[in-house]
């Protein structure tokens, strides 16, 4: 994992010794001078820490019905209360890898900072800002945001080494949890808009205040020189590259599915004479963003066993074929809110299941002085990615309804596993999970 901080290991070198076991050992006193927590400790603390820190991320999109009429907002408009989080998690990340901030800084303090300040900037809606102002917030929660995920993934890699994708898998299932989090207080608390965004708030602090015990895990390297364009040297290796390219076919889908299906789903159940569908959909959304967590950690162990490259592909494969499936459904005519609802919660767990994945693979091939600056970048890709997949949905959908769009989603997984397929025919494969791909 170690090589020269300009370019990647070389090729066909033998996986790295397991330090594991000095890892499962770390909680019992200081090593090299540092007061070290067991890696099971650290693991459950800090996906505590991204459960409620994260939450702030969709406190918008959870209550988009009620936010647009009660401020006046066409679709498009309401679009952008969530592109503002994805564009300003992007920035965020852009400057946190530019400046290496995940792997020059402690991860508790960055995730601590980062998840009051997201909490500050969410609350800032309850004070009614126009919708200039209301954006600003959002995105003031995007960039705040990226000094918590990356660093906790970056955190992670630095406790685990055998086992790495399982934990990191948690760390996404936590994500996962907190980016539902809001549909299900939305669905608890009614259709006051105001109640979803002071309760993430306060969750978020209470996540920031979770990551402050955890200190750098016993495999992390010393903070290297200060290298602005050492992510673009490393994403742009070969075995990184296409790692990153399977994430982008990946990221193509999530977030628009996870964006959206609330509002489709809110359709469903009206076409279907439900009472109260604001409420249905909100439960259904939190059900189907939800059930990923459950994908991440199903996902991580396969990853371990099975190989990373083989898990990536099948669970693209998996997602592509639900959206393709869902499409197929709709086309027939007015399915069953039930149907929909089973072949939704399907994809939503598989949609998810290789996310860590990806951040692993880089883990293992990339320097490992510059891991956290490689995971940054390579978010940073992906997000950007999402906010042109959302913008796109209010601009599309009248021209080919909800089917043709998931039938366009289904695109970028497909493309995703044949990236992962090629990745496993490489060298760097000899490196990633223990040598099994």
């Amino acid at each position: 994992m170690h090589g020269h901080p300009g370019r990647p290991a070389a090729r066909g070198r033998p996986p790295p010794p397991d330090r594991a076991g000095a890892a499962r050992g770390a909680g019992r006193g200081p090593l090299n001078g540092r007061t070290q927590l067991a890696p099971g400790a650290a693991l459950t603390l800090l996906a505590l820490s991204v459960v409620l820190g994260m939450s702030p991320w969709f406190s918008a999109a959870a209550t988009l019905p009620q936010l647009r009429g009660g401020w006046g907002l066409d679709a498009f408009q309401g679009s952008w209360l969530t592109l503002a989080v994805q564009l300003g998690f992007v920035a965020g990340a852009v400057v946190s890898a530019v400046l290496n901030l995940a792997d020059r800084a402690q991860p508790r303090v960055l995730i601590a900072t980062g998840a009051l300040l997201a909490a500050t900037s969410n609350a800032a809606l309850l004070l009614h800002p126009a919708l200039g102002g209301a954006l600003l917030a959002r995105a003031g929660v995007g960039a705040a945001l990226a000094l918590v995920y990356p660093p906790a993934l970056r955190a992670m890699s630095a406790y685990f080494s055998r086992g790495r994708g399982l934990a990191l898998g948690v760390m996404v299932g936590a994500l996962t949890l907190g980016s539902a989090s809001p549909h299900l207080v939305n669905a608890l608390g009614g259709a006051d808009w105001r109640v979803v965004v002071g309760v993430t708030s306060l969750l978020a602090v209470l996540g920031g205040l979770l990551a402050l015990p955890v200190p750098p895990g016993p495999l992390g390297a010393k903070a290297p020189p200060f290298r602005p364009a050492q992510a673009w040297r490393v994403l742009t290796a070969r075995g990184p590259a296409l790692a990153t390219l399977g994430y982008l076919g990946h990221m193509w889908e999530l977030y628009a599915m996870w964006t959206w299906f609330g509002l489709f789903f809110g359709g469903v159940l009206t076409g279907a004479g439900q009472s109260d569908p604001v409420r249905g959909a909100a439960l259904a959304t939190f059900s189907v963003v939800g059930v990923g967590a459950l994908g991440c950690v199903l996902g991580g162990v396969l990853g371990d066993r099975w190989g990373r490259t083989r898990l990536t592909e099948l669970s693209m494969w998996l997602s592509g074929g639900a959206a393709l499936a869902l499409a197929g459904l709709l086309l027939l005519g007015s399915p069953s809110p039930g149907a929909v609802l089973a072949l939704s919660l399907f994809w939503g767990f598989w949609i998810i299941a290789d996310s860590a994945q990806f951040s692993t693979v880089v883990s293992e091939i990339t320097p490992g002085e510059y891991v956290g600056t490689a995971l940054t970048a390579q978010l940073a890709l992906g997000f950007t990615l999402t906010a042109v997949t959302i913008a796109l949905v209010p601009l599309l959908l009248p021209r080919l309804g909800w089917g043709g769009l998931f039938a366009l989603w289904a695109l970028g997984p497909l493309l995703g596993a044949l990236a992962m397929r090629t990745l496993r025919g490489t060298p760097d494969a000899a490196r990633i999970a223990g040598g099994r791909g």
